[in-house]
């Protein structure tokens, strides 16, 4: 019988991300002290797990955490005490707006744009930037939600790996991008970001209802 397939995710080491074999997995683990891994069956686990905390998967949460994977999400509710960020763009690239909103209430926290030339990715990525640096000077501990599995990446790896072409209708929004970066590369946060699963838990609080 065939050996069945894992997918391996790389939280910390020599470059994060998620591999396809034990071998790729072992070159961004080997001689990096604290690496944190872990494999999965399929690659949409692997993905749920990458874009979430690694303490999720390792140690005493990590039971909770599968059985949400499993599509238990009775047992992973919705922490309505949090805030929720979304981003909006008409046209890619074309004129993008981002906003921060209370996720139980709906009250609008804090909102951007719109920026001429811009993608939704890069939105959903500044959106979330400008989330942590609002906790952050609130001095709250509430949980952030994004529906942006990408966004949630560059935030992780503090880049935004975007292929929008800087020109002179968006050099604020680059402004905003390095901005984004500088903080993201000097300031720490215990601010946890979730994932919202939209096919369970319907569209986000922040989404703008244009689709």
């Amino acid at each position: 019988m065939a050996k069945s397939k894992k997918y391996y995710v790389v939280w910390e080491g020599h470059e994060p991300g998620i591999y396809d074999s034990w071998a790729k997995c072992q070159l961004q683990i080997k001689n990096y002290s604290g690496a944190r891994y872990k494999s999965f069956k399929s690659k949409d686990e692997a993905e749920t797990a990458y874009y979430s905390d690694s303490k999720d998967y390792i140690g005493n949460k990590a039971p909770k955490k599968q059985a949400a994977n499993r599509g238990d999400l009775s047992k992973f509710p919705i922490i309505w005490e949090s805030i929720a960020v979304d981003a909006a763009c008409s046209g890619n690239p074309g004129l993008m707006e981002y906003r921060g909103v209370d996720t139980k209430s709906g009250l609008e926290f804090f909102r951007q744009g719109p920026f001429q030339h811009g993608t939704n990715n890069v939105g959903e990525f500044l959106a979330l930037v400008h989330g942590l640096a609002h906790l952050k000077r609130a001095g709250s501990n509430l949980p952030i939600y994004s529906d942006s599995k990408i966004a949630i990446g560059w935030v992780k790896k503090k880049r935004p790996n975007t292929k929008l072409k800087r020109i002179n209708a968006n050099v604020h929004l680059f402004e905003l991008m390095e901005r984004a970066v500088k903080w993201l590369e000097t300031n720490t946060y215990e601010t946890k970001i979730i994932k919202w699963e939209t096919k369970e838990w319907g569209e986000i609080p922040a989404d703008f209802g244009r689709k």
